[in-house]
């Protein structure tokens, strides 16, 4: 198994630029299905998950060429539904939850399609409703067959409706709406996700010539048409792997630049860290954030103790739960993290205080953290990644301890961040990989 060797406590400088999103990376791709044409994707996420979608869409026969680091063509003239019955689609599959998106490109072009239930993070029960109940107020129909753990959608022509979803799922709504733009009629999607990640889908689907409007609103009109063609689209940064980085700044007191970070799709990332005491300056497009020895926790006007919560876009993410948590260790202060999503997200703060951090875990959507002022450091130790964002928040502690730390399971931090190691030995970490 893969680990991570930390020795902590190094003040880190420099500047850090952040990788494409991985979570738009992972329904823009899926897109392409929807045409036979050629559709360039630039500043795509090199990462497990990514390429795991990318193995995948080769093997329905889309091909593929890679001319240059993180630009990929695709062109989607051959779909080999055998392949949908191989066990090496199985495998890829069910490791990966972006390949449920799969399945709203297939029914739309195809008529018909399936997934074996997608794995990905163990945080807590993700279910799958929201696309299949969007799916049969197209004119659907889909079955799960229980005994292989595996959905299938058919249809003879999808027809535009209007739906109210019973959850601003993300990748439920992006599944939603790459089924209906080859709909017949019109199709009006309430309580739609609008993260910018759908935001980007739907301008790259009007890019070929899609007719989808109230893009960034919770209320989606999408007007049928009856053929995509090919386009070229730019990823937006990762906005969970920038929030990581002013988190790590501020854990390890360190001076950092975060280069073009596309201030505008933040959203209020920044300012839930400035809530924190966290410095940040914005610099054209990037976010300074200086050497900072303490911060200090805000309290609420009527001087309870804050809150940090996940909410629906444009609330916080809640991706960076995980990151808020282990920055609150250092901070002068107390705070509630409360991850109302996922209800096995937070059960990794065990590993942050056996190195010595003060939290309560209330539940297992709530923990209270004691800030220690940057007083009392934390202790190193090993640990294992649960998933993605743990992970990160883990390496983040290991490298603000005192003494060497070891994470093992890192490829679940390679499902999300490229490179991390060699990024941030690029400007003063020591980060050993042991394969």
């Amino acid at each position: 198994m893969s680990r991570f060797v930390i020795t902590g406590g190094r003040r880190l400088k420099g500047e850090l630029c952040p990788q494409g999103a991985k979570n738009e990376a992972l329904q823009v791709i899926c897109a392409c299905l929807l045409t036979k044409e050629e559709v360039t994707i630039s500043n795509v996420p090199e990462i497990l998950d990514v390429l795991k979608l990318i193995e995948l869409l080769e093997g329905l026969g889309v091909k593929v060429e890679h001319p240059t680091h993180g630009e990929y063509t695709f062109q989607a003239a051959d779909i080999h539904f055998d392949y949908l019955q191989t066990e090496d689609f199985y495998n890829k599959a069910v490791s990966l939850r972006g390949s449920i998106m799969i399945l709203g490109p297939l029914l739309a072009i195809h008529g018909c399609g399936l997934v074996p239930k997608p794995g990905g993070d163990k945080i807590g029960r993700r279910r799958l409703d929201t696309h299949f109940l969007g799916f049969e107020k197209l004119g659907a129909t889909f079955e799960y067959d229980a005994i292989n753990s595996c959905f299938k959608a058919s249809a003879q022509q999808l027809h535009g409706n209007y739906m109210l979803l019973d959850e601003a799922s993300v990748t439920g709504t992006a599944n939603i709406i790459m089924a209906a733009v080859l709909a017949e009629g019109t199709t009006s999607i309430y309580n739609a996700a609008c993260e910018p990640y759908v935001q980007q889908l739907c301008l790259m689907l009007n890019s070929m010539g899609a007719r989808i409007s109230g893009i960034a609103s919770n209320l989606l009109t999408i007007e049928g048409v009856k053929e995509l063609h090919g386009c070229k689209h730019r990823c937006l940064p990762d906005m969970i792997e920038v929030g990581s980085y002013i988190g790590l700044a501020a854990m390890t007191r360190s001076e950092i630049t975060i280069k073009d970070v596309n201030i505008r799709q933040l959203g209020i990332i920044p300012e839930a860290f400035r809530k924190l005491g966290i410095r940040i300056e914005e610099r054209d497009d990037d976010l300074y954030i200086p050497r900072q020895e303490h911060y200090m926790i805000e309290d609420f006007i009527d001087g309870s103790i804050l809150t940090i919560a996940d909410a629906p876009w444009p609330g916080l993410t809640p991706d960076l739960l995980s990151v808020f948590l282990v920055v609150a260790t250092q901070a002068k202060g107390s705070v509630l993290i409360h991850q109302k999503m996922f209800e096995s997200r937070l059960f990794f703060v065990d590993k942050l205080i056996d190195m010595g951090a003060k939290i309560i875990l209330c539940d297992p959507h709530r923990a209270t953290v004691i800030g220690q002022n940057h007083e009392s450091q934390l202790r190193a130790t090993k640990m294992t990644s649960p998933d993605i964002r743990a992970g990160i928040a883990l390496l983040i502690a290991a490298l603000s301890a005192n003494g060497k730390s070891s994470i093992h399971n890192i490829d679940q931090i390679d499902r999300g961040y490229e490179h991390i190691d060699e990024k941030l030995n690029a400007i003063g970490a020591e980060i050993v990989r042991y394969n």
